[in-house]
């Protein structure tokens, strides 16, 4: 009895969530009210507040639950290749296919970065970095001549590397995305491994 009202109370949560989810995307964070994340969710105030205290509070479940590196970073961890360059080519691919279907990731951030000046990415970055440095641990492994930088570093530039492909990509108007070629992810890799700086032999622009 006592673990049914336990499944029962966890879906009603997640009633609550999905439902201020939508809203919070359809209408902002300040532009939705808890009668109305109610209302979407077939729930009583009463119901909300016996699960959830405020509706800030409600906002940081919707961010914790719904920010893509629950999908993100078992891609990752499954990238393949022996070297650095072959690991890093994969796992930008892996990540690009999956952003890709994540059209709601630019929006959840602008709310928490908008409307709450970023207060609770601290506690998204608590729960996200294990996982970052295990990542760079086995980036760190693979061949390949690294610098010697700290595994909070590497976990940093890898995971920016990407979030700046990906945000960039999504404010480009379609003529310059077209401009930059369906090569533009390798360039970026290219970028990450290497740098700007062109090789003795290769061409360079005046």
């Amino acid at each position: 009895m006592e673990e049914t009202t336990v499944n029962k109370g966890e879906a009603t949560r997640v009633r609550i969530v999905e439902a201020a989810y939508r809203l919070f995307l359809e209408q902002g964070y300040h532009g939705t009210s808890m009668r109305q994340i109610g209302d979407r969710a077939e729930i009583t105030m009463g119901g909300i507040y016996n699960h959830f205290a405020s509706k800030e509070a409600i906002w940081e479940e919707v961010l914790m639950a719904k920010h893509p590196y629950h999908e993100i970073l078992p891609l990752l961890e499954t990238a393949e290749g022996s070297t650095v360059d072959e690991f890093v080519r994969d796992a930008a691919s892996r990540l690009v296919r999956e952003l890709g279907r994540r059209t709601d990731v630019l929006n959840l951030m602008f709310i928490e970065l908008v409307e709450f000046n970023g207060i609770h990415i601290p506690r998204l970055y608590e729960a996200i970095l294990p996982h970052l440095l295990r990542l760079s641990e086995v980036f760190s492994h693979k061949r390949g001549h690294l610098r010697t930088l700290s595994l909070p570093v590497l976990a940093r530039s890898f995971s920016g590397f990407f979030f700046s492909y990906y945000v960039t990509g999504l404010l480009m108007p379609p003529a310059a995305r077209r401009a930059m070629g369906r090569d533009a992810l390798e360039d970026f890799v290219d970028i990450y491994l290497y740098g700007i700086l062109a090789g003795p032999t290769e061409h360079t622009h005046d």
